[in-house]
């Protein structure tokens, strides 16, 4: 992988430069905006994805006033040096409509396609993109209230009580997941993989590892043969 340096970087004629935002956890491509070297600058040293509007004619920084930021894992220029991939941690929604992504609207195939071929053209992973998502939104609150308490939270409880107590949870939760296995009803096993999988979540805002991190380690084991076959 080549280092990332800005000074290889090509500009348009107005000082601006292409940058597609990618979802790290997912690939969902997110929205396509435009930087400039001082929006780059600044995206590269807070961590937050900031933008140059062409409309407004002045730097910001995505969801300062939605909450709706963009974390920063990577970025990459491509084989012209002229456009950007970022790839992010978005929180809640890219997309000012408040939808996740801002390509929610289809081009091709169009209405008249015949409805079995529309099926074959569709993308399988919008199936379950929008269930992936809720995760990253609870996250993002787990990580409020560990950096902000709030009174009468449990997650802020959790967090006070330490390490031993989220573990306890996490074992306890596992626990009841196995009875409701062996019980064979649906909807109790539904319920405590819910339950065990928010107490994970706990577990790994308390030590700062976003679930991204987690979806990139499955997807590294994914189709490898031996204990980490996945496929």
């Amino acid at each position: 992988m080549e280092r990332f340096d800005p000074g290889q970087l090509k500009y348009d004629d107005s000082g601006l430069i292409p940058a597609i935002i990618q979802d790290a956890a997912n690939g969902q491509v997110l929205t396509l905006a435009y930087m400039n070297e001082e929006s780059l600058r600044l995206t590269m040293e807070t961590g937050l994805t900031h933008f140059y509007s062409r409309s407004r004619q002045q730097i910001w920084q995505k969801g300062e006033e939605s909450g709706h930021v963009q974390r920063v894992h990577e970025i990459y220029f491509d084989c012209d040096e002229d456009a950007l991939l970022v790839k992010v941690d978005q929180v809640v929604a890219a997309c000012h409509t408040g939808r996740r992504s801002c390509f929610y609207r289809c081009l091709h195939p169009s209405p008249e396609v015949p409805e079995e071929l529309a099926r074959r053209q569709f993308d399988p992973e919008a199936v379950y993109r929008g269930s992936l998502a809720i995760i990253q939104q609870i996250f993002e609150v787990i990580r409020d209230r560990k950096a902000n308490p709030k009174v009468e939270s449990y997650v802020s409880d959790l967090f006070a009580k330490g390490q031993d107590q989220i573990l306890k949870k996490v074992g306890e939760e596992a626990a009841e997941l196995v009875v409701a296995s062996k019980n064979g009803r649906k909807e109790e096993i539904i319920y405590e993989v819910a339950d065990l999988w928010f107490h994970t979540l706990v577990l790994l805002g308390h030590h700062g590892i976003s679930p991204s991190e987690v979806a990139q380690e499955l997807r590294k084991r994914y189709g490898k043969k031996g204990k980490a076959e996945y496929r």
